[in-house]
């Protein structure tokens, strides 16, 4: 097994001073040298190669040395920018991050962990790597929060021709019910949760009876009511919404929980953003996110201490 370790550089130490990288057979040493130090913090050639193993994998897109460089003392910068105003992110906020990941992929941290190890990248690369976008993330949207707004003026000249919801976006209030059933259960467990669902759904015409039948029975559960336009929901659920009578619930689907529905409670029209506007609001916003993010760090570059080492 490979160790890493790491030894203190001084401003006297000849550029040929390196991180060792030992094998634990013996076999020999190989110097790990420093590739930039970036306000007094190293950046080292490991560093680098773990980036763009981490970018082949997440991206399937090869980038050069200098690309990964670049991407590490941007990394840096962003982190000790945030502490300057106080963001400085725990080590629990970053595992919370990680965990959230490596549920989207429908993995544990663990799993995650031998996924990357796999792949010859430290699970701490990918983490260093989220704190840094979550630290600029919160340090942009904070501090130029009134520069990045989207107002209605700049969306006066959006093509929404393509919008099937044009001049009928819908102001839901829904309430989202669940079977449970679980986890490990037969196909035909599963199967029969489901066709109890549809029964009971063909029973029910308003909220107040789905409210009453789900809260009294026996591993099922009514969530509390939420309200939604028709610019937060996808295409099929919106297309679903706007067909069926207030009152009723969904058609039954099978998920990790169980076999989900949800009962609309009421559906009235709304001068909420549709879904074509939606969507133009988020794009400008990127936009004007991007631009602001790109100038504050060219801002920081300039007076930050960055000196190459090879």
């Amino acid at each position: 097994m490979i160790a890493t370790f790491f030894l203190r550089f001084a401003r006297t130490v000849s550029l040929a001073t390196a991180v060792l990288v030992t094998s634990g057979f013996g076999s020999g040493v190989m110097a790990q040298s420093v590739a930039a130090m970036v306000n007094g913090e190293a950046i080292t050639n490991f560093d680098i190669d773990q980036r763009i193993k981490l970018t082949q994998l997440t991206t399937r897109k090869a980038i050069s040395r200098q690309e990964a460089l670049d991407e590490l003392i941007n990394d840096k910068l962003k982190v000790k920018e945030g502490k300057k105003y106080g963001l400085d992110m725990s080590s629990s906020d970053i595992d919370g991050a990680y965990g959230n990941m490596a549920s989207r992929m429908r993995l544990n941290a663990e799993q995650l962990n031998k996924t990357l190890e796999g792949h010859g990248i430290r699970p701490e690369t990918l983490k260093s790597r989220i704190k840094a976008d979550m630290t600029w993330g919160n340090l942009v949207r904070g501090r130029f929060q009134s520069n990045l707004l989207v107002p209605e003026k700049d969306l006066a000249g959006i093509d929404t021709s393509g919008d099937k919801s044009q001049g009928e976006s819908f102001e839901y209030l829904v309430r989202p019910i669940v079977l449970i059933v679980p986890r490990g259960s037969a196909p035909a467990a599963i199967e029969a949760r489901r066709k109890e669902a549809e029964l009971l759904r063909n029973r029910i015409q308003s909220c107040d009876e789905a409210q009453e039948l789900f809260r009294s029975m026996r591993d099922a559960a009514i969530r509390d009511q939420l309200t939604k336009t028709s610019a937060d929901l996808p295409p099929n659920l919106r297309e679903l919404l706007d067909k069926m009578p207030v009152g009723k619930l969904t058609p039954p689907e099978v998920t990790k929980q169980g076999v989900e529905m949800v009962a609309l409670c009421s559906r009235k029209p709304t001068k909420a953003d549709t879904p074509a506007k939606r969507e133009a609001r988020e794009k400008i916003y990127n936009q004007k996110y991007e631009a602001k993010s790109r100038s504050y760090l060219q801002e920081i570059r300039k007076g930050a201490m960055i000196e190459m080492r090879n």
